[in-house]
């Protein structure tokens, strides 16, 4: 159960010493209690509350941690139903399937690593390959796991429910740390046991919810924490129920089933565009995990931007620093455009000038992160505004004209931006960014 600000107000120092960065242990507590700090910022907390306290703001989803490298994930450790409610924190993993009996499991992976796109700044990629156990043999799983790991980075989720067989591949790969899938009420004591000895994490699977909180609590009394669960639905209706049911219970404080989930979209239709659908409803609600039976660059790319979206926080846009930016070495006679501080704008333009292959001053205005239309309508990208920036930028000192280029859909500044700024040519760009780059040639010519 939660705890108030002033129940955490109770369990700490009292020494108001300001280390934690707010002036009272009072403002500490409130922040904890509304999830606005961490309890490690505070130095004199004691053992005993700091037990209590972490016990009591842990989250209501578990966080777990796997994988390695670049393609290490947390999932779960979300607080919310609704991501306008907050924000949504750690995103859903993605995950393609190699069987122990594929012939071509080192081309497949190395197809799959190539999946990867720039966006907003952001190495948009697929992070995760599931090991499916067909064959039984213990030495094929061991070398299809080792397969994988010497032609790609990506983490692993091995599949097999045989003990005897999981052993080899998962000791072979515990320094990479896999998610193991999977415990059932068949296997528990020992899948929990490899799991335990091998230091990762495991996914418990049964037949349905009910099942799953029985071989939870089993485990949870027990002492063993990190856990995905897996509630058996295998339909789309039915597995979307089911994550409905545990955010929901979890939420409600029901520990048993405060886990994230995995969720086989690679079941959930017999083709890539079936299952791609299905990944598209599980990643909003709730997966933690979805696992494809094959990845293609046209369902990745779709699914990683629609991830991108549901995974950051609604109530802060994505915004890049105020300043100068050079595009392509740009020299004192190269044109100067200017634009706002959101992210989507400014890597779109950046694209532009780039693609153009025009050096290019680019001018970035601090506009709390809205983009040109609507920072125009707000006031914030007004022509006294972005006057006063372009005085104070100090980007008169780079170049050796005074023109300037706005944006198309913030014509309506120019005439304020000459009385600002006089003196100045200030030209009216395109609306559009993909105009940009004719623009620019023209500009140059």
């Amino acid at each position: 159960m939660a705890l108030t600000g002033i129940q955490i107000f109770k369990l700490l120092p009292k020494t108001n010493c300001g280390e934690c960065g707010v002036p009272t242990c009072l403002a500490f507590a409130m922040n904890l209690a509304a999830g606005k700090a961490e309890l490690d910022t505070c130095p004199y907390v004691s053992d005993e509350a700091r037990e209590q306290l972490a016990e009591a703001s842990a989250p209501p989803i578990r966080p777990v941690k796997f994988g390695y490298g670049d393609t290490a994930l947390t999932v779960g450790g979300e607080t919310v139903l609704f991501r306008h409610e907050k924000t949504f924190f750690n995103p859903c993993g993605i995950a393609g399937t190699v069987r122990d009996t594929d012939g071509d499991i080192a081309d497949k992976v190395k197809a799959w690593t190539k999946f990867q796109w720039e966006r907003v700044g952001l190495n948009l990629r697929p992070e995760l390959v599931f090991v499916k156990c067909e064959s039984g043999d213990a030495a094929k799983f061991e070398a299809a796991v080792k397969a994988v790991l010497d032609n790609s980075d990506f983490s692993l989720i091995l599949g097999c429910e045989d003990v005897a067989v999981m052993e080899g591949a998962a000791k072979a790969a515990k320094d990479k740390k896999p998610l193991l899938y999977a415990g059932t009420a068949a296997n528990l004591d020992k899948m929990a046991a490899l799991a335990h000895e091998c230091g990762c994490p495991l996914a418990v699977k049964g037949a349905n919810i009910d099942e799953v909180v029985a071989l939870t609590k089993e485990l949870i009394d027990a002492g063993y924490k990190d856990m995905v669960i897996d509630a058996g639905a295998r339909d789309l209706k039915g597995a979307f129920q089911d994550n409905v049911a545990v955010r929901r219970a979890a939420l409600n404080n029901d520990r048993t089933v405060g886990f994230p989930t995995i969720c086989f979209a690679c079941e959930m239709g017999e083709t890539i565009q079936e299952q791609t659908v299905a990944a598209a409803l599980m990643i909003p609600k709730y997966a933690g995990i979805v696992v494809m039976d094959d990845l293609t660059a046209e369902s990745v790319f779709a699914l990683l931007l629609e991830r991108l979206n549901i995974f950051t926080d609604p109530q802060r846009p994505m915004t890049v620093t105020q300043g100068i930016y050079e595009i392509g070495g740009p020299n004192a006679d190269s044109p100067m455009a200017v634009t706002t501080n959101f992210s989507l704008t400014y890597f779109i333009v950046s694209g532009e000038i780039e693609s153009s292959r025009v050096p290019t001053w680019l001018l970035i205005k601090d506009t709390e992160g809205l983009s040109v239309m609507t920072a125009w309508a707000a006031g914030k990208f007004s022509g006294d505004d972005v006057g006063m920036f372009v005085k104070k930028s100090g980007i008169e000192e780079k170049i050796g004209h005074k023109s300037i280029i706005i944006p198309g859909y913030a014509a309506a500044i120019a005439g304020d931006l000459e009385e600002e700024l006089p003196g100045w040519n200030v030209q009216i760009g395109p609306r559009e960014a993909a105009h940009l780059s004719k623009f620019l040639k023209e500009w140059s010519a």
